[in-house]
């Protein structure tokens, strides 16, 4: 895996609660008096068999860089799950579009296994900057088509997701996406555009991760709402955005 990123695996000594897909953790990091807040960290895979979970974290601070540094056997204090989760559709389906940018692909593999699980083809849609940033290809492929995009053209289509000529193949029933906001509201655009139901997690800055501090209120339909309590995943018709 690419160095500005870790995909940390945690076992847990009891059976781990049932967990959705589009929740998120709460992860302690010790070790340094500038982290004290617990960082938010989507859920990127959930083994059964193995009574683990996975974190796709990328390396941009203090917090993320000490996690990398975690040793085979190191306690790690973790609240989970929380948050809401995608909603599943009714019948199995295979119009259902993925779209993930950046790390935001990271709950979106737990999403297309659940998915899968369940009888539907998803198709994936992932963009990077290059394909130094495309993560996880390979446990995507198991459970549908993939398809890329890279801003310099290093791997699949060179734009962005939204330019992907698989949008103008298919008829999608339903889009999930979650990444950059400005990725997410040009999907959001898109969707709303050719009439497909939407979902969007988003990644605001949180603290708490209960609805106790407020930093991560959204502008919603219902006022301003948070992020970590009453979301990650929000309908796009929910959300007050100008698209």
């Amino acid at each position: 895996m690419h160095t500005n990123y870790v995909l940390l695996k945690l076992t847990s000594q009891t059976v781990l609660p049932e967990m959705l897909p589009g929740q998120f953790a709460e992860i302690r990091i010790d070790g340094s008096p500038t982290t004290f807040l617990r960082r938010p960290i989507s859920i990127n895979y959930v083994d059964r068999q193995r009574n683990e979970v996975w974190f796709l974290i990328q390396l941009v601070g203090d917090g993320t860089k000490r996690l990398a540094q975690v040793n085979r056997g190191e306690i790690i204090n973790v609240v989970l799950p929380l948050g809401n989760s995608f909603t599943m559709p009714e019948k199995p389906s295979d119009k259902l579009l993925l779209v993930g940018g950046g790390v935001g692909t990271a709950p979106m593999l737990y999403l297309g296994e659940q998915l899968a699980k369940n009888g539907s083809k998803p198709t994936f849609l992932l963009g990077a900057r290059s394909n130094k940033d495309l993560l996880q290809l390979e446990d995507f492929a198991a459970y549908g088509e993939v398809y890329t995009t890279t801003e310099d053209g290093s791997h699949g289509e060179k734009g962005y997701v939204t330019q992907h000529s698989i949008l103008n193949k298919i008829k999608f029933e339903q889009i999930y996406t979650c990444g950059p906001k400005p990725m997410m509201m040009a999907v959001a655009k898109y969707a709303k555009g050719n009439d497909i139901n939407c979902e969007v997690s988003l990644e605001n800055t949180m603290a708490c991760g209960i609805g106790a501090c407020l930093c991560c209120v959204e502008n919603t339909t219902e006022g301003h709402l948070c992020v970590c309590k009453e979301g990650p995943v929000f309908n796009i018709n929910k959300l007050l955005w100008q698209i």
